[in-house]
């Protein structure tokens, strides 16, 4: 520590050793100072004009105003100071009582690089577990998950064929009856006609009647259908 450079400046006239010397050990912590600072007394902006650029490992300010040290002073104290030096400001004034408050300066220079450093691109490892922590999927399933799901029961042959059984009751051989005549079940129920051929038959009928294919009908009564007449030609 005998060969670092400390400096201490105050707007005061004069300045007692103890005081300078209490203000070091709050800045370095020490509890026996070694170093032999260099004091300026009503230090002013230009009061370190002499002084090199980064030449101060660490600064002391003893004050008794809040109007020091100024702002070009500040720029003085940052410009001698070394990187990664330490600042002290010190105020024992009347009005607001004794403050401290301590700084540090980066520990690099303006202008410096440095280079970056690259994030990882290792792959993350893979824990494999052994066999034996290994669960069985089966040993999840209950009896009751293994049972074969009963299908729903009806007139229809659900399951079993695509038609409706010949005693349907469930709506089915109507809905099939809608999708093969391209009818709807009113049309069936109540046939209708606009130009009153379309009950007399296919020699009748107009070349897009929705009626062509069906046997003759009384207007207004349903057209009744033989029983194969849905059953395929093939």
């Amino acid at each position: 520590m005998g060969q670092d450079k400390l400096l201490v400046i105050t707007d005061q006239v004069a300045v007692s050793i103890s005081a300078v010397s209490d203000a070091i050990k709050k800045l370095r912590k020490e509890e026996v100072v070694v170093v032999d600072p260099m004091i300026i007394t009503q230090a002013t902006s230009g009061s370190l004009t002499s002084l090199e650029s980064s030449s101060i490992d660490d600064v002391v300010s003893l004050s008794k105003t809040l109007e020091f040290p100024s702002d070009q002073l500040l720029g003085n104290i940052s410009r001698v100071l070394k990187p990664g030096g330490s600042v002290l400001f010190y105020l024992d004034s009347q009005t607001v009582g004794e403050q401290m408050m301590k700084c540090k300066k980066p520990s690099w220079k303006t202008g410096s690089s440095f280079a970056l450093k690259k994030a990882s691109q290792a792959i993350p490892k893979v824990q494999i577990n052994d066999d034996d922590d290994l669960i069985d999927e089966d040993s999840l399933l209950t009896e009751e998950d293994l049972k074969k799901p009963q299908l729903p029961s009806g007139d229809c042959e659900v399951g079993i064929t695509k038609k409706a059984c010949k005693n349907c009751s469930c709506g089915r051989a109507g809905n099939e009856e809608k999708v093969k005549l391209g009818l709807t079940m009113d049309q069936i129920d109540n046939p209708q006609s606009a130009c009153g051929s379309c009950g007399l038959g296919d020699a009748f009928r107009c070349s897009t009647c929705p009626y062509k294919g069906l046997p003759k009908f009384k207007l207004g009564e349903k057209i009744a259908l033989s029983g194969n007449f849905l059953a395929s030609d093939i």
